[in-house]
């Protein structure tokens, strides 16, 4: 993992860069709600939305972000059906409970994700 915070119950006010599915599953372990970002180099629509991403890390202090490239790791594309990028998975108590795979989404599209992501 990129960082010392998944090391600690502190939710990060940054997005956090995660390597493997191992430092996945221990970020979403360490932390209440999770939302993780699944990007590919050299997508356009990825690197649009990480600012956005940015913006809701340090928006909501409940939430803690990550950002991960499924192709770093590929049994994550299976594992969680990744069929493109980005796609948004957000996470509460382990367990995932929402996915946003519209591409690009602006920070209220984000937000009212958070707030009813079973749609």
């Amino acid at each position: 993992m990129s960082t010392d915070a998944s090391t600690t119950d502190a939710t990060p006010e940054r997005p956090v860069a995660l390597d493997s599915e191992a430092d996945l599953d221990e970020f979403v372990q360490s932390h209440d709600r999770v939302l993780v970002d699944f990007y590919t180099e050299g997508c356009t629509l990825c690197a649009s939305i990480e600012p956005v991403v940015g913006n809701v890390a340090r928006a909501h202090e409940d939430l803690a972000v990550a950002t991960i490239n499924p192709r770093d790791d590929p049994s994550l594309i299976d594992r969680f059906a990744i069929t493109s990028a980005p796609t948004l998975l957000l996470f509460e108590g382990g367990e995932l409970v929402g996915r946003l795979a519209d591409g690009f989404q602006g920070g209220d599209a984000i937000d009212a994700f958070l707030e009813s992501p079973l749609d």
